[in-house]
């Protein structure tokens, strides 16, 4: 039986924000229900022990979020979740103690993609007051990405940018070195105990618009990803957030028979092939981070 490392579940695919690096979806704006969410797990259960609640949306929207967790707990799923944060405080006392939560990631980076009615101050200190939380009393990893380099740019000139961000983790955990400094080549580096930094060039979503490539590559969809859309729609990873590549819908299709339908196969070992099989995989930018796998 093929288990995936992580599914995607969409809950919701409302977001409280418009960032400029991430198209707003076309989809009707909808909130995954609590039997639908059971119904999903039940469903996947043979197939992965972790869920990631992202595709598009805002997770901490979701009125059920700490009703989901519990249900993720009782059917035995750790849960990551990915947030642009500007919701934590509002939702901080729900998710600690959440057995099922394994990670939080914060895409700090949000927050230049907007204009908000708070100040960048106040925004990053109500994420690293959360997190240091988090590590006091509970097992809950943190991930503080910035994913907004430029490609384009040297490497000190593009990480200035995030320098002042940088610098505040630097003060709130009371580190003895510059952070700047010990950023590995992978751009990744453990500030302390259940809490990392990871900074990451900025990415273009999959677009039917976009240049074609038909060069040889791969990916991890479909070979230990996948992803389901709030209205029950699966597709081979998060980054088909209006469910292009429509392999089937779980109210219509068992998720087993999906997964390993013709169309799912042929996706699948195209990647194990490097041979890119779907169009909107020819023109992912994402994917390109894999061609040396």
């Amino acid at each position: 039986m093929k288990k995936y490392k992580k599914i995607y579940l969409e809950i919701t695919n409302v977001c409280n924000l418009k960032c400029n690096f991430c198209p707003e979806t076309k989809r009707i704006a909808e909130f995954m229900s609590e039997a639908t969410f059971r119904q999903i797990l039940d469903q996947i259960k043979p197939f992965t022990d972790y869920i990631y609640l992202h595709v598009k949306g805002e997770p901490l929207l979701h009125p059920s979020l700490g009703s989901f967790l519990d249900i993720s707990a009782e059917k035995g799923f750790k849960v990551n979740i990915t947030t642009n944060g500007t919701l934590i405080d509002k939702v901080s006392d729900t998710l600690i103690g959440k057995s099922a939560l394994r990670q939080i990631n914060f895409s700090l980076h949000s927050f230049d993609g907007n204009q908000s009615a708070i100040s960048k101050d106040e925004y990053i200190d109500s994420i690293l007051t959360f997190s240091k939380r988090a590590v006091a009393e509970s097992n809950i990893i943190i991930s503080l990405r910035l994913w907004n380099l430029d490609e384009g740019l040297l490497t000190e000139d593009q990480r200035q940018r995030n320098l002042a961000i940088i610098q505040k983790l630097e003060e709130a955990f009371a580190l003895p070195y510059k952070i700047q400094g010990n950023l590995s080549e992978a751009k990744a580096l453990k500030i302390g105990d259940q809490l990392y930094l990871n900074q990451e060039y900025e990415f273009k979503w999959p677009d039917l618009k976009e240049q074609e490539d038909f060069n040889p590559g791969t990916c991890f969809g479909l070979r230990n990803q996948i992803a389901i859309l709030v209205n029950g729609t699966v597709v081979p990873c998060c980054l088909d957030g209006e469910g292009i590549i429509d392999l089937g819908n779980i109210e219509d299709c068992k998720f087993a028979d999906i997964i390993n339908d013709k169309r799912a196969e042929q996706i699948r070992s195209g990647f194990c092939n490097q041979k890119i099989v779907e169009e909107l995989c020819r023109k992912c930018g994402y994917r390109k981070r894999f061609n040396k796998l």
